[in-house]
């Protein structure tokens, strides 16, 4: 049977697609976390180490050094800058890394379309639960470092997940296009690259939409990462939960972004072992 021939492209394969996968797609995601530290003297534990090096780096170097302050933030205690800085950069970082990854995928994973039948379209999938492994990561040594700073968590912390979800699944939706293009398009992997490049100082990540001239809030407001960053930090720092119908509206947009992801991979993945 040929990889891209009568590939179903409806919701219910999809759903049904990622149910008969479940355990191939968790054993690939695991051995796609511990392969990335293979080698390495302590392993797995630099998922631990590179996000907590990272959040030291930016409360010296913006504390100490610049000497930055968050606006909306009361007290400026040493560390306020450094944590919102980081919730930024650990929502810009999922997004990036399941983004940067994708034209690459099937490029770097030839012998599962030429030479098998295998469901092609859990590999952005697993590239996205290795992006959340250590997204989880980063979110405990925010946790911890919130908690250093005094910020406690409050009950508005339950609605994280409810707000994260639609991130996760418009990302999958983006990367199974951008996968799909970088088999057809080889400069698709620069263009990304760049965009994801952009897209950190396009996000309100080392400043808040609050300190903007107005005129250009409402651009930024265009940005999906924006909606992700400012609920996140409003959840974790100001015990704010989530507005009910900016949630639904995400719900909607991302399942949206998510199937037509899906459909566009399914609907070119014919011509890929062609191509490769």
């Amino acid at each position: 049977m040929k990889n891209g021939s009568g590939n179903p492209s409806s919701p219910l394969s999809l759903v049904l697609s990622l149910w008969k996968n479940r355990s191939l797609i968790r054993r690939m995601t695991r051995r796609e976390v511990v392969g990335r530290y293979k080698g390495s003297v302590i392993g797995i534990a630099w998922s631990f180490f590179n996000p907590l090096l990272m959040l030291l780096v930016y409360t010296f170097v913006f504390s100490n050094i610049f000497k930055s302050r968050w606006p909306s933030v009361s007290g400026n205690s040493t560390g306020d800058f450094a944590i919102m800085v980081f919730i930024g950069m650990m929502i810009h970082a999922f997004f990036s890394e399941c983004l940067n990854k994708s034209p690459d995928t099937l490029l770097n994973n030839k012998n599962y379309i030429t030479k098998v039948v295998f469901p092609l379209e859990i590999l952005p999938v697993i590239n996205a639960g290795g992006a959340i492994f250590h997204f989880i990561i980063s979110l405990l040594v925010t946790a911890v470092a919130l908690v250093w700073l005094g910020h406690f968590p409050g009950v508005s912390v339950l609605f994280f997940p409810v707000l994260i979800t639609p991130l996760i699944l418009g990302t999958l939706g983006v990367t199974w296009i951008t996968t799909s293009l970088g088999v057809y398009v080889r400069d698709i992997g620069q263009l990304v690259l760049f965009a994801s490049s952009v897209l950190l100082f396009l996000s309100p990540v080392f400043y808040p939409t609050s300190a903007l001239p107005e005129k250009y809030q409402l651009w930024l407001s265009f940005n999906p990462l924006t909606y992700f960053i400012e609920g996140s930090r409003g959840i974790l720092l100001y015990d704010q939960a989530p507005d009910l119908m900016q949630v639904l509206s995400s719900y909607l947009i991302s399942i949206f972004i998510f199937f037509v992801g899906y459909y566009w991979f399914q609907k070119t993945r014919k011509g890929f072992a062609d191509v490769l």
